[in-house]
């Protein structure tokens, strides 16, 4: 089920509170936002790929995605910036309904 144009608009203004509040450099911002992009890019893919696939399994697809950012988060976030994001990541997967474990 495709996220509506409002859903779209709180998702991304959500992201935006989450990067200000990680008071991220401007590298920090530039890795970030791309890592987000090639998330966004293999789940489109993935759409596209397979056309008919559940809700179960894009939500699988995000998880993993999810996971994998996160372990490349590591390598570029303060530990404090790292503890947010978590924090944040949390508050996000509740906001959107999918309370999988971390």
């Amino acid at each position: 089920m495709p996220l509506t144009p409002e859903q779209r608009n709180a998702i991304a203004t959500e992201l935006r509170s989450i990067v200000t509040s990680l008071n991220l450099s401007e590298d920090q911002k530039q890795r970030l936002q791309g890592f987000m992009t090639e998330a966004s890019e293999r789940l489109e893919e993935c759409k596209q790929h397979n056309p008919y696939a559940s809700r179960e399994n894009l939500v699988k697809k995000v998880a993993q995605d999810r996971t994998a950012l996160r372990e490349r988060m590591v390598n570029f976030l303060t530990p404090d910036q790292l503890t947010k994001w978590d924090t944040e990541m949390s508050k996000v997967k509740e906001f959107l309904g999918q309370k999988l474990a971390a």
